[in-house]
């Protein structure tokens, strides 16, 4: 009883009702002053797709707002980023990347970071925590793409710096959009106010057919090879439990009000078992169980011709939710609510993270993401942990954890820590044999 009353209290501590602001000292209001009137510098750290379209809704967010810096490991990730940003904005005088300041190379970051007011943090996951502790150790406002973290070790690094962050009135959104998202507040909101009773259990999906995957090219290094097919390595994703399925597993947690206490599951290769395939699952399913009784079914796939959905649905003491309809029913299976937009006519949960961020900054706001994003994540690492072992695992169990997949600092003479055997396979989880704690 006094391990679930302080677990409680923690929980409410940690502002798990993501994107909420803090109270706006003096000082900070002093600091909006600088802010509302100056051009904002921005930095890209890790070019890919998601990076670029970060950017461009960074850049469109705030009217006042100039991109300055991008880094990445490789040179052209930068040049192509580059160029697809300077094409949608056809010309507008928001970018000014100059040569100098296209930095290339794991150590690239602090390079961009240096040069910024606001920072954009989308390499492979495994590298988040170090970025962001530097980025606030440096004064910077941060948006960060999840997962934060691809090991507990990291996870704890994000936790403290995110204290750092808070005590620096700094502001931090975490690319868990839905929580900026219209329905799912709205939803949310309803819930709160007792629309289904008490949530008793859930589903939570990602199953679709899968992602890209990079080819091994003539003359690739181990280490760039992983660094280019970064999806399918547990040191810099973390699986896809993690990279993608943690968006409906943190809507588990923001709509129960707590984290799980414990998980178990199972999961395994069955059809995307290649070489290319690096050492990640294809399925996993996982049951969550909270503080409260209820227990969410989790579960994600990458299998081609099987059934895809991805949504959120939750049983009450008194009716349950579909996320992705927006509907409510009660008990005798009546609609009671239907949320009332059409496909497209709410705002883009994308777009208005950015707008809220730089919204924030100018006005001397905090948003505090982080702790959250990093206990969803940590959420989705027990889910993996419990697929990858067999075993029921503790939430405590897995913040405690010394499992470290990441090593601190990479440059190109880092050996991985996943390395294939001579006929080119990647050593797999085994539930039953593997350990993770």
């Amino acid at each position: 009883m006094q391990q679930n009353e302080s677990r409680r209290t923690f929980v409410r501590k940690t502002a798990l009702a993501t994107g909420a602001l803090l109270t706006v000292p003096s000082g900070v209001e002093q600091m909006a002053q600088v802010h509302g009137n100056k051009k904002l510098k921005l930095a890209l750290v890790g070019c890919g797709g998601r990076g670029s379209g970060a950017a461009v809704q960074a850049l469109t967010a705030d009217e006042n707002v100039e991109l300055v810096a991008m880094a990445d490991a490789f040179g052209d990730r930068i040049e192509r980023s580059l160029k697809a940003i300077q094409e949608h904005f056809d010309g507008e005088k928001k970018i000014d990347v100059k040569e100098k300041n296209r930095f290339i190379g794991f150590d690239a970051y602090k390079k961009a970071i240096d040069m910024a007011d606001v920072v954009i943090l989308t390499t492979p996951p495994g590298f988040r925590p170090y970025h962001f502790e530097y980025a606030v150790a440096n004064d910077k406002h941060v948006f960060m793409e999840k997962p934060v973290a691809t090991d507990p070790v990291g996870i704890r690094k994000v936790l403290e710096t995110a204290k750092i962050a808070k005590a620096k009135k700094l502001n931090v959104v975490v690319g868990l959009q839905r929580h900026y998202q219209a329905k799912y507040i709205d939803l949310k909101q309803r819930i709160d106010a007792g629309a289904i009773g008490q949530i008793r259990s859930g589903q939570v999906y990602w199953n679709d057919a899968g992602v890209w995957v990079k080819k091994r090219q003539p003359g690739q290094s181990e280490l760039e090879y992983q660094m280019r097919n970064w999806y399918y390595f547990n040191w810099l994703c973390g699986d896809h439990i993690l990279e993608q399925h943690i968006h409906n597993i943190d809507i588990a947690n923001w709509f129960i009000g707590d984290y799980p206490v414990s998980a178990q599951g199972m999961g395994g290769r069955q059809v995307r078992k290649g070489k290319d395939h690096g050492e990640i699952f294809d399925h996993h399913f996982v049951e969550f169980t909270y503080a409260s009784g209820a227990v969410i079914a989790s579960q994600c796939r990458h299998i081609p011709g099987t059934m895809s959905r991805v949504d959120e649905v939750f049983q009450g003491t008194a009716g349950s939710v579909v996320l992705g309809k927006g509907e409510v029913t009660q008990l005798d299976g009546s609609v009671s609510y239907k949320y009332p937009n059409k496909w497209g006519e709410d705002p883009n949960p994308y777009q208005v993270e950015h707008d809220r961020l730089f919204a924030s900054i100018r006005e001397g706001g905090v948003i505090a993401d982080a702790e959250n994003g990093a206990k969803s994540t940590l959420t989705a690492i027990l889910g993996r942990m419990a697929t990858y072992t067999g075993k029921k695992i503790t939430f405590e169990e897995a913040l405690n954890s010394e499992l470290h997949l990441m090593p601190a600092e990479v440059s190109w003479d880092t050996t991985p820590p996943s390395l294939p055997d001579s006929d080119g396979n990647y050593p797999i989880p085994t539930p039953g044999k593997t350990k993770m704690i």
